[in-house]
């Protein structure tokens, strides 16, 4: 199959579990769709106004999670884990059909997704892929905090940090290249949260679902899941996982170098609203088998699907 044409996946796939936040069971089909669809949540448990578009635009809420919400109030919330095993496999093309309001948690990873997608089978169409190509730098800051995001020639290279006063988290960095790394680590690092804060997190109505089972919990030095942690850099990793799911409510994979320090949910959706703005700060390329960077290519999970 040609890797520079839009994709969707061949059979449909279906997965139930707990959401985190709701604490409630939810099943989630995702379909095959024709190019150009892009990818839409359907709210299968309402007859009307039940279609959410994952655009940065609609982010309705980023703290914790991101929830996108229609004109008519319908919302889907904890897409990034999702939206992101999507990006990973180059999808551009699906029906994602949910019966509540919040995607099923899992194992708090896109591990998962990505096995049930790649179990699908990916479907290659003979209609071209659109990237958006990044022309100038673009930051958002919040404090300390910041996101930016500047030009690249061939690639997405994430470079993000966190900084944690807790010993064992502490400072951690990675820098990854999205179209060539192997992402394996990135999309198999777990949500996780400080041991002392779950009780305010409760308290405001979210993680009804949580568990040892979906999330890390850090108490302390110590790491409360009995199978510790997947790999050394598993806190910023998933952090990466959020990012490159949340970029893709942009509609299209990008080519860029993005740096991140201590950011989250708020601090990309911000981000692509203020490169938006402005016409100047991207382009949004039709890309034809002749001129593609092989660096658009993530390699490593393309072997899988073949």
């Amino acid at each position: 199959m040609s890797y520079l044409t839009q994709k969707t996946i061949k059979n449909n796939t279906t997965f139930s579990g707990v959401a985190l936040h709701s604490g409630l069971d939810v099943t989630v089909t995702i379909k095959p769709a024709d190019p150009n669809f892009g990818i839409v949540f359907k709210r299968v448990d309402l007859k009307n106004n039940n279609l959410v578009y994952p655009n940065f635009m609609n982010v309705t809420n980023t703290s914790l999670n991101t929830t996108i919400e229609n004109e008519y109030g319908v919302k889907v919330s904890t897409i990034e884990h999702l939206m992101g095993a999507l990006f990973c496999l180059g999808i551009d093309n699906a029906l994602i059909e949910i019966n509540n309001e919040e995607v099923p948690i899992l194992d708090g990873s896109a591990k998962v997704f990505i096995e049930k997608l790649i179990a699908a089978e990916i479907n290659s169409s003979d209609h071209p892929i659109k990237i958006i190509k990044i022309n100038k730098e673009v930051k958002f800051s919040d404090g300390e905090r910041f996101i930016l995001i500047k030009p690249s020639t061939l690639s997405l290279n994430i470079d993000f940090e966190l900084k944690y006063k807790n010993r064992l988290i502490g400072n951690q960095r990675n820098k990854v290249k999205v179209y060539e790394d192997d992402l394996s680590d990135v999309y198999n690092s777990r949500t996780y949260c400080l041991y002392e804060d779950i009780e305010l997190i409760k308290k405001n109505g979210l993680a009804k679902g949580g568990s040892l089972d979906n999330a890390i919990v850090v108490k302390d030095e110590k790491v409360l899941n009995n199978d510790g942690l997947r790999n050394q850099k598993e806190f910023v990793n998933h952090k990466i996982l959020d990012c490159i799911g949340d970029l893709y409510t942009s509609g299209y994979r990008i080519i860029a170098n993005i740096i991140c320090s201590q950011g989250g949910h708020y601090l990309t959706n911000k981000l692509l609203r203020k490169v938006f703005q402005n016409k100047e700060n991207f382009s949004i390329l039709e890309i034809k088998e002749k001129n593609l960077p092989h660096t658009l290519i993530n390699k490593n999970f393309l072997r899988s699907i073949a």
